[in-house]
């Protein structure tokens, strides 16, 4: 990829939030509206591929700006090839590899996003 391709990189991605965020507060709609409880929370350890700052408090806000979602810590192992770890909270997956997966996702196309020559490394 390009940094000329950047621009569009990010507003693709901010469309693709945007229907994230739409999608996902029906879903906590439904079950606050809804009798019962469909929500299956937990909370996962995720080692992040981001490399600077930015990026985490980036995808940091992303997560906590989701609904069903919250960044719950931050850590910097020492001396680890890891840069960054979260712990999240999740209110609708069904196991901690199932939250894994989809903050693999959203931090895929935050860093394809953000970093001006493509993707994670």
């Amino acid at each position: 990829m390009s940094w000329l391709t950047w621009p569009v990189r990010i507003v693709v991605f901010l469309l693709w939030y945007t229907w994230l965020v739409v999608r996902t507060n029906a879903v906590v709609l439904r079950d606050a509206v809804t009798p019962g409880q469909s929500s299956t929370p937990g909370i996962a350890r995720y080692d992040s591929r981001c490399r600077t700052d930015m990026e985490i408090t980036l995808l940091s806000t992303c997560i906590t700006l989701t609904p069903g979602t919250l960044t719950v810590g931050h850590d910097t192992p020492a001396d680890t090839e890891i840069d960054h770890t979260i712990y999240v909270h999740g209110m609708y997956s069904p196991d901690p590899s199932h939250l894994r997966e989809e903050l693999r996702d959203l931090e895929g196309r935050l860093l394809t996003a953000m970093r001006r020559t493509g993707g994670p490394s």
